[in-house]
């Protein structure tokens, strides 16, 4: 059994943590922007394929207090290397994080943590210098409070690149915090999903992924695939038959995209027939000032434009004026908006029902959730309605 911590986006750790449980793994515990659980090699291999909210999921290899440099290096050269890196293994650490701790600069922390692991596997191996021509085992540290904890990167390339998305809008959102978007939402495959400024596809297509049960990661290939050391390559194989056998490209949606930008909306579409659900999404040229639906009980899921760029903030809250006005002319209808931008309950006319920062990238936004009526429950027993969902 290993320990296992898998990072996301600040604010989002929720979601994870049940994504976790569904898998079928214990929660250790749940901290800022991270979630620790148990799991053995099996689960390495489920959660970099189902997983998708996380950004990479890390093996626990060392905690330990260090106050000092001399502290950090004795407390990296006790670990057993060996168990994770073999004698031809290429290892560093790719990334150092700190806070609220005496220990601050990355570029010091990684290069004593390198030479400490060097010490430890020398006396292990034997060898004075390390060709490190084979398998890649990179290493991320995070010191918090003085407390260190190290962990070796099963994923590689983070788990948001899913591996369909080759052109992208100006301001793309990431695919995993899209999905979170989403996750949070008591949106169900039957029910409506209109996203009025949906770029390069994102938020339809992880929707539509969602709807047919796609596992995000089934497509793309992981860093651990090539640790015969430490993983049974058979069991990536048991975990992308698992993700074969649970897909369902048949099931009915109504996921619709739509931009005021011909283009982005052509390359929405290429990037949904790379993930392989152009046939669950309808994408179209056209202005939010022109969002209607006939049916009711939809969600719109957006990331609008923040107004970050020069020239932008002066049309926002025409851009805002537009959505609301849209939104009202919807029956029994949910919005869901994440944004930088800090008057959207001014204009959408109320105060959002619940409203969660989250931070996107360096960029602090927030996800304003504007909650409708619950759809009436159907005659056979409620299946299928949607009501998954306290919040709706």
């Amino acid at each position: 059994m290993f320990e296992l911590i898998a990072p996301c986006h600040f604010g989002m750790e929720a979601v994870l943590k049940k994504e976790i449980i569904d898998l079928g793994y214990e929660i250790i515990s749940v901290e800022d922007g991270k979630v620790y659980f148990k799991g053995d090699e099996e689960a390495i291999a489920r959660a970099n394929i189902f997983l998708r909210t996380a950004e990479r999921i890390l093996i626990k290899t060392a905690s330990f207090k260090a106050t000092t440099y001399d502290e950090l290096f004795e407390g990296v050269k006790a670990v057993h290397w060996e168990d994770y890196i073999p004698k031809d293994g290429k290892f560093w650490v790719a990334k150092a994080a700190s806070i609220k701790s005496k220990l601050f600069s990355p570029s010091d922390i990684q290069s004593i943590i390198k030479k400490a692991m060097v010490e430890q596997l020398k006396s292990v191996y034997h060898v004075t210098w390390f060709d490190e021509n084979g398998a890649s085992y990179p290493f991320r540290v995070f010191l918090l409070k003085d407390q260190v904890t190290i962990g070796l990167d099963t994923t590689g390339e983070s788990l948001h690149k899913r591996g369909y998305r080759k052109l992208v809008s100006k301001a793309p959102i990431a695919e995993n915090l899209a999905a979170a978007m989403i996750l949070l939402t008591p949106w169900r495959a039957d029910r409506i999903l209109v996203d009025p400024f949906c770029g390069s596809g994102t938020i339809p297509i992880e929707a539509a992924m969602i709807a047919a049960n796609m596992a995000p990661g089934m497509h793309r290939d992981f860093l651990a695939e090539e640790w015969s050391n430490i993983l049974n390559r058979k069991l990536w194989y048991k975990a992308g038959d698992e993700a074969n056998d649970l897909l369902n490209l048949n099931v009915d949606t109504d996921i619709q995209g739509y931009d005021i930008d011909g283009e982005i909306v052509a390359s929405a579409r290429d990037n949904a027939t790379r993930a392989g659900v152009e046939k669950l999404i309808h994408f179209q040229k056209r202005p939010v000032a022109e969002l209607s639906h006939p049916k009711k009980y939809g969600f719109l899921i957006t990331n609008p434009p923040y107004g970050e760029r020069i020239g932008e903030r002066e049309e926002l809250p025409q851009l805002y004026m537009q959505l609301a006005e849209r939104y009202k002319a919807l029956d029994a209808w949910s919005l869901y908006v994440i944004t930088g931008f800090a008057d959207v309950e001014k204009y959408i006319g109320r105060k959002a029902d619940k409203n969660r920062k989250i931070y996107n990238g360096m960029m602090k936004t927030y996800y304003y959730q504007f909650m409708g009526p619950k759809p009436p429950k159907r005659a056979n027993n409620g299946a299928g309605s949607g009501a998954a969902g306290d919040a709706n």
